[in-house]
């Protein structure tokens, strides 16, 4: 079966905008980008088709989508205000911090809690990005959930 044009081929991270990350923020990292470009929907509006090369960053608090064909053409840049990300993206790293310290005390019960938490916290991220897509870039909820994930990597400015 073909895949799908309106996907991501290849994404990068503005490295510039972070700092050194933990293991387990590189771990996070590695994992959501290796998912996303294994399957995702990627579909910029009145796009006629891509796979697309997206580079994600942030700058003055803004996400800057650049976006680009696989022959390199410009495909359009999307920016969006990171203002209604702030509290859960706050929150998600909070939870992430107590969850990483948990499992060195091997508690399941308070793991399981605390992962509970940190999956909620990430669906409400992904639903927002959604939302603050409508009528840009139409993506489907993993997809979505992954972005968010770069997203959080990409807070960890110095």
């Amino acid at each position: 079966m073909p895949r799908s044009p309106f996907r991501i081929s290849t994404i990068a991270l503005d490295e510039h905008s972070v700092t050194r990350r933990s293991p387990e923020i590189e771990q996070e990292r590695a994992v959501a980008i290796r998912d996303l470009l294994e399957d995702n929907r990627f579909e910029p509006q009145g796009s006629i088709g891509g796979p697309y090369h997206l580079h994600l960053g942030i700058t003055e608090n803004r996400l800057v989508m650049t976006i680009r064909l696989e022959d390199g053409e410009d495909h359009g840049r999307l920016v969006l205000s990171l203002t209604p990300f702030r509290r859960v993206v706050r929150d998600y790293f909070l939870v992430c911090e107590s969850y990483y310290a948990a499992t060195c005390e091997a508690q399941p019960s308070r793991l399981e809690a605390l992962d509970m938490g940190r999956r909620g916290l990430h669906d409400e991220g992904s639903r927002l990005l959604t939302e603050r897509l409508n009528g840009k870039v139409a993506v489907d909820f993993e997809t979505a959930r992954r972005l968010f994930t770069l997203i959080c990597v990409l807070h960890l400015k110095g």
